[in-house]
């Protein structure tokens, strides 16, 4: 027998607004049964959910999200979707680096900056104490 969730219960569970589910429906990511105006969601629905909360949480657009979830109900499956899912992965780490670099440049750029600022400013004015300046 298959479980179904409301509306008021998955966004209680995965902390999301009703909205949020409506948007995820419109997209064709979940597809929940209606009893008259009621939405009920399936286990699927919920599972799908889920991973698209965590593809979001790790950088995914929603398209990339799609395309990982939708590779696993049609040809070459789980397999192929772990592979997509894996280059997609190596893609955003990349990404993700590639910024760290950017920003402990930036910091470093500032330091300097900032110490060239606290140099001058003592030159201007010597008696300064260091939280002063």
């Amino acid at each position: 027998m298959q479980r179904y969730f409301t509306i008021t219960q998955l966004t209680r569970e995965l902390d999301v607004t009703t909205r949020t589910l409506r948007f995820y429906e419109a997209q064709g990511l979940v597809s929940p049964t209606r009893r008259g105006r009621q939405r009920l969601y399936s286990q699927g629905d919920r599972t799908r959910v889920k991973l698209i909360l965590r593809g979001k949480r790790l950088g995914f657009s929603l398209n990339e999200i799609k395309e990982i979830i939708e590779m696993y109900d049609s040809a070459p499956g789980e397999t192929g979707q772990l592979r997509l899912l894996l280059k997609k992965i190596a893609a955003r780490r990349e990404e993700l680096l590639e910024k760290q670099r950017d920003i402990e440049l930036t910091l470093l750029e500032l330091e300097e900056v900032e110490a060239g600022a606290r140099t001058r400013m003592a030159e201007l004015a010597p008696g300064a104490t260091q939280e002063e300046v």
